[in-house]
């Protein structure tokens, strides 16, 4: 089992930045895919961003290219979210997963392992 513990959340203003984090802990191993998903009141989870935890490539929903950041410290079995220039729209709360393998998937349901969750608030 594994188990994932995500922190950073919080009350930002408009354009904005935060960082969050998701602490592995567990039958860790190199082959995962570490992936943030998010879900705002009223909608359906969505994907933000993820990460191949061994060789680091990564992906990213086109609604946070360029303003978000996937990486991760292997030393720390930790991976992180840097979210810059936030808009109220990022309002949501915020889930680290973790799915075996070495394949990136958008799909939430192809992922085995979640945090609890924590709540990102970009309001003025």
């Amino acid at each position: 089992q594994v188990q994932l513990a995500e922190s950073g959340g919080g009350l930002v203003q408009p354009g904005g930045s935060l960082r969050l984090s998701c602490a592995a802990s567990g039958r860790t191993s190199s082959s995962y895919i570490m992936g943030w998903f998010r879900q705002a009141p009223g909608k359906e989870r969505e994907f933000v961003a993820a990460i191949n935890w061994s060789g680091g490539a990564s992906d990213y929903a086109d609604s946070v290219k360029g303003r978000f950041t996937i990486f991760r410290d292997m030393a720390k079995n930790t991976v992180y979210l840097q979210m810059n220039s936030l808009k109220p729209e990022d309002t949501a709360v915020y889930y680290c997963a973790g799915r075996a393998g070495i394949l990136m998937s958008r799909l939430s349901q192809t992922y085995g392992y979640w945090g609890q969750g924590t709540q990102v608030t970009v309001s003025s």
